[in-house]
């Protein structure tokens, strides 16, 4: 709260600098009424705040500017000038962010902050040579396994059509490596791929099943953290550039404070979203070894490395990693 009233008071200081409204257009695929989207809108209202109206982001949830990979092309022909993009869907901008969700490689938040903020540096410069400015990173949730069938040992990932991210053919190879069978599809294709058969097995952050109700169609889920999944806020840069200079800073630092209100409420909610969807039928499997899991998830980084994320990177995230676990036996995994 103290945090927000500051900003509205900067915002009054400011505001008299501001002369020409300008519009942002931020598209995402975060479900309406989800922690994801009352933090976009919480930003929404900081912008407007701070910059006295002269900055209004208008909000397209629900997926309604298509997938991540249809926003970012909206993007570059100004259909639209922002989204929040998990780091997979940067990948149509730049690879490497998707270093940040590689499987098993960050495994905690503590680990995922330790290594933002040492890379952070490089990740927006990479997306900002390809034209856009990066703001507000946050952790989206912590992907775990969603099956029709038991998918307890890595063995059982033979038996498995796992959805894969449309446009990131890289991981799709990855898939393939640890003998998964992936189905390219859109986000928005989940559920009718449930319902058809066509896919049986789909790795995401528990909120997103229990928002779409995908639960109801594939009844499982493995009890074991996959990948930690992250994203942020990207503006087309030349639309940042037409912010008056002066409410730049203010702006940028509401979006880190929504990045934040995002991670703490979505990994929260991820647990909350678990309870619930047990006591509406789910079934938690655990593993049948969780060293195993962690040595499965490590097959499919030679896939990544160097071939969708820069080897240099993949090998100074992992130095972090390690850093980090050394400093904290108690909380490492």
């Amino acid at each position: 709260m103290r945090a927000n009233a500051a900003l509205a008071i900067l915002g009054l200081l400011i505001a008299p600098a501001a002369r020409a409204t300008v519009v942002i257009k931020l598209a995402s695929l975060a479900p309406r009424g989800s922690a994801y989207s009352e933090s976009l809108e919480e930003m929404a209202l900081d912008f407007r705040a701070l910059s006295g109206g002269a900055v209004e982001l208008r909000l397209y949830l629900d997926g309604v500017a298509g997938s991540e990979e249809d926003m970012v092309r909206k993007m570059g022909v100004g259909q639209i000038q922002a989204a929040s993009l998990t780091t997979i869907g940067m990948h149509d901008i730049a690879p490497e962010p998707e270093a940040l969700t590689v499987p098993g490689l960050i495994r905690t938040p503590g680990e995922f902050d330790y290594v933002l903020a040492h890379v952070q540096g490089r990740l927006n410069a990479a997306l900002a040579a390809r034209g856009f400015v990066a703001i507000g990173w946050a952790e989206v949730g912590t992907a775990r396994f969603f099956s029709t069938f038991p998918l307890r040992e890595p063995a059982d990932a033979a038996k498995a059509r796992i959805y894969c991210w449309q446009g990131d053919p890289g991981m799709a190879r990855a898939w393939q490596a640890l003998g998964f069978s992936p189905v390219v599809l859109a986000p928005s294709d989940i559920l009718p791929a449930l319902a058809s058969g066509m896919i049986n097995a789909v790795a995401e952050p528990p909120l997103f099943p229990f928002v779409s109700r995908s639960f109801e169609r594939t009844h499982h889920m493995l009890d074991f953290d996959w990948a930690l999944v992250s994203g942020a806020t990207v503006v087309r840069g030349e639309t940042w550039a037409r912010i008056p200079a002066a409410l730049r800073p203010a702006l940028a630092r509401a979006a880190v404070l929504a990045g934040r209100r995002m991670s703490e409420r979505a990994l929260a909610l991820d647990e909350q979203a678990v309870r619930e969807m047990r006591v509406q039928g789910l079934t938690v499997d655990e593993p049948a070894s969780v060293a195993d899991w962690q040595g499965f998830a490590a097959r499919s980084w030679p896939s990544l490395r160097g071939r969708v994320i820069p080897a240099d990177l993949f090998d100074r995230i992992e130095t972090l990693v390690g850093e980090w676990r050394a400093a904290h036996p108690d909380h490492a995994r």
